[in-house]
């Protein structure tokens, strides 16, 4: 194992995070005003009423799956009765339905963002570079089920798992799972770690506001007295 495989995947995680959670932070503080999806839907509604859905509900089936299926302890799954090869087939017909709803949605979002002059116009290099961002990542994780293909033994997948539970104990041998795991795995976990650190400088930043309206749905009621 060499020295940038040990940064790009013991040491780069955590940097991605920091800048994840520090950037929103301080975006929070200093940018207010900012703080939002920067809806464009008043400049042309056509392909973001069908795309948006489809894009927001593949990633956050993706998202909730990838944390399901790394971060859930091997010997859990053993207990259960779930061999390595059946938890990667399951892994791998989810992840190709989620990622193919996702492409549907995004490529109409990126049709409507590059296409039509007016949300064009409107919009920011920001804007453009995270849904390209999210397309490669996409794309890259889509090819990664025919790489899964050639080894249904899901050892490698047990290897992804150990890395990231080892990254999330602050075990530094984290890096050492995936010495030998196939390129276009590599590349999809870099990508994927990248899109956490340019989150807080994108209009990514309103998913915060997603999970902080949940908090609402909490509160107590508001007591209007009359006059």
């Amino acid at each position: 194992m060499d020295y940038l495989h040990q940064f790009l995947f013991g040491i780069y995680p955590y940097l991605a995070l920091a800048i994840f959670f520090l950037g929103s932070l301080i975006r929070f503080d200093r940018e207010q005003y900012g703080w939002k999806s920067e809806s464009s839907q008043a400049l042309n509604n056509g392909m973001l009423r069908l795309g948006s859905p489809l894009f927001h509900v593949g990633v956050l089936g993706l998202f909730f799956g990838h944390a399901a299926g790394l971060l859930t302890p091997v010997w859990v799954w053993d207990a259960l009765g779930v061999s390595h090869g059946l938890k990667q087939l399951v892994a791998m017909l989810a992840g190709g339905v989620m990622g193919t709803v996702t492409l549907i949605g995004l490529l109409m979002l990126l049709a409507r963002r590059f296409c039509n002059a007016r949300v064009r116009a409107a919009g920011t290099f920001r804007d453009q570079l995270v849904l390209l961002w999210i397309l490669a990542t996409l794309l890259l994780g889509l090819f990664s089920i025919f790489a899964s293909a050639g080894h249904m033994d899901g050892h490698v997948m047990v290897l992804l798992m150990s890395w990231a539970q080892h990254l999330l104990t602050f075990r530094g041998d984290a890096a050492g799972f995936i010495v030998d795991a196939p390129l276009v795995f590599k590349l999809h976990l870099l990508m994927g770690m990248s899109l956490f650190a340019i989150f807080p400088f994108t209009r990514l930043v309103h998913v915060w506001s997603g999970f902080g309206a949940l908090g609402y749905l909490g509160r107590a009621y508001q007591l209007v007295r009359s006059r």
